[in-house]
């Protein structure tokens, strides 16, 4: 990896940390100032993200095909600029059809600028070093919730919720912006080591439906992301209600994204040695630990580490295996959009957890919420293991 290719990568980690906290973090992160002061119920606010991330799951595999062509730069600084003046303008609504219309067009600003399409540009532009380079960024991206939630408690308790999501609106406009910028420039100043810009063929994303593995990929990461993304939305909620004090709810919910860093850097640090199969299924067990605690918990800060330290560190190492195991298993042949289509599974879980998990505490509470998300790592557990039949 050439040096601008290096400061490239490091300019596109800083903009998916400011992204996914100003994108997808905001709601868990100043949920509380929102309940207070919206007058909307929790189901009705929780409906807003997850009207976005359907979007996402929807827009990724065109997303992908983008990046296959060449457009990877442009949806990553274009994509910035939509989402920061989308938090402007949700900072204003005072009408609910509003709040979902605005949270729609954010899901189209998270297709264009996160995870899957930073990957995919990143796969487009480095070839073989691209694991390098994600996982540079993950490291780095791993701090998104340490930075937003408390950003987002002290926002929404000074500044009430309109100017909470002005100041994520900042973060978005002010850091993820210039940080994609320049992340593309120096990458387009290094040495292009990717195949060459071409279409995807007709079928090629059809071939791969057919392959029992990827259906199972998608069910195992469906299934994990269900499972963090309900327990981040609610986290301050669950923890509260697991006897913590409202300091320690955010102390614990923001170290889920150290713990992240630290899961990156062991599989990091342990490179060949760790064969991704196994990964995937002590990530699995990881997040099912995660889920127990949080159900056992009655105010032991003990058990809110081991979840916090659970949770975070499998959910890290998810992060890097999603487009590592995807090409060990499936190719890396018309890769931007094979991911993308793999990627629907993961998002439509993610879009549904918000809405999923208001329903699932107002029927039955915090406690029925865990054993929701328990269930889904042990899900994801059983996908694992079949996977291990296949060889990987």
């Amino acid at each position: 990896m050439s040096r601008d290719e290096s400061l490239g990568v490091w300019f596109l980690a800083i903009g998916q940390t400011a992204g996914f906290a100003a994108l997808i973090y905001i709601f868990g992160a100043i949920i509380l100032s929102l309940e207070d002061g919206s007058g909307w119920t929790r189901a009705e606010l929780a409906l807003g993200p997850t009207c976005a991330l359907l979007t996402q799951a929807v827009l990724a595999p065109f997303s992908g095909r983008l990046v296959d062509k060449g457009y990877g730069g442009s949806l990553l600084g274009g994509a910035a600029v939509l989402g920061g003046l989308c938090l402007v303008l949700l900072s204003q609504v005072t009408a609910l059809w509003l709040w979902y219309v605005l949270w729609i067009v954010i899901g189209v600003a998270q297709a264009a600028s996160l995870y899957e399409t930073c990957f995919s540009f990143l796969t487009r532009r480095l070839g073989p070093e691209a694991r390098k380079g994600i996982i540079r960024v993950t490291l780095v991206a791993g701090f998104a919730s340490t930075f937003a939630f408390p950003l987002g408690a002290w926002t929404g308790a000074t500044f009430g919720w309109r100017g909470a999501i002005l100041v994520f609106a900042a973060v978005e406009l002010l850091v993820t912006l210039p940080a994609n910028i320049f992340g593309v420039r120096y990458m387009r100043r290094g040495e292009r080591r990717g195949g060459p810009v071409v279409a995807t063929p007709k079928g090629a994303v059809r071939a791969v439906l057919r392959k029992p593995e990827f259906w199972a990929l998608a069910g195992f990461f469906g299934l994990l992301m269900g499972n963090h993304m309900m327990l981040t939305t609610f986290a301050l909620l669950i923890l509260t209600e697991r006897g913590a004090a409202a300091a320690v709810a955010v102390l614990v919910a923001s170290t889920v994204g150290p713990m992240q860093v630290a899961g990156r850097v062991l599989l990091m640090l342990g490179g060949a040695r760790i064969h991704a199969g196994a990964a995937a299924r002590a990530i699995a067990i990881g997040m099912s630990l995660a889920s127990f605690t949080l159900l056992i918990a009655t105010g032991q800060v003990a058990l809110f580490l081991v979840y916090a330290v659970c949770q975070g560190a499998s959910i890290g190492v998810q992060s890097i295996l999603r487009p590592l195991l995807t090409a060990e298993a499936l190719g890396q042949e018309n890769f931007g959009a094979m991911s993308g289509a793999l990627a629907m599974a993961p998002l439509t879980a993610s879009a549904a957890a918000p809405f999923l998990g208001a329903l699932l505490i107002g029927a039955g509470g915090v406690t029925l919420l865990l054993s929701v998300t328990l269930v889904f790592a042990l899900g994801a557990l059983g996908m694992a293991l079949w996977l291990r039949t296949r060889g990987i």
